[in-house]
């Protein structure tokens, strides 16, 4: 399995993301609207970077389960019910997604939404991941 981060030429360079993965050779997983709590379905936080961290780290069960790895993410879909947040602990967010996801960069894409279906929930990523 091959997944190549699409980079046009003379663009700036993403921080954070990639604007554009292609894959060969690999099984598709769609991995469905993920948020912060844990396999019980309880909310250990009302944090957002501890409900961001904990989305985290069930898209990666879910893509481990089916064989996969971080490294096999090639989308990311962010649904956040606070803008002015996000932005304002943009470094803390890094941090969390880089002790769960490693150095991983993805195609991204944050939507702020007005709310989510579990009202607890502050943030809502969906993920597709190529597995070899």
């Amino acid at each position: 399995m091959t997944l190549e981060t699409i980079h046009p030429e003379g663009w700036k360079a993403a921080k954070g993301y990639a604007n554009g993965m292609a894959a060969s050779g690999g099984r598709t997983v769609y991995v469905g609207g993920q948020i912060g709590w844990n396999a019980d379905q309880v909310f250990e936080t009302q944090d957002f970077i501890g409900q961001f961290e904990q989305t985290l780290k069930n898209i990666l069960s879910v893509v481990e389960a089916a064989g996969g790895k971080a490294e096999h993410i090639a989308r990311l879909t962010w649904y956040i019910t606070d803008k002015k947040e996000y932005l304002a602990r943009q470094r803390e967010c890094g941090e969390a997604y880089r002790r769960v996801m490693g150095r991983h960069f993805p195609a991204m894409a944050v939507v702020q939404v007005v709310a989510l279906m579990e009202d607890e929930a502050l943030i809502e990523i969906e993920a597709t991941a190529i597995i070899p």
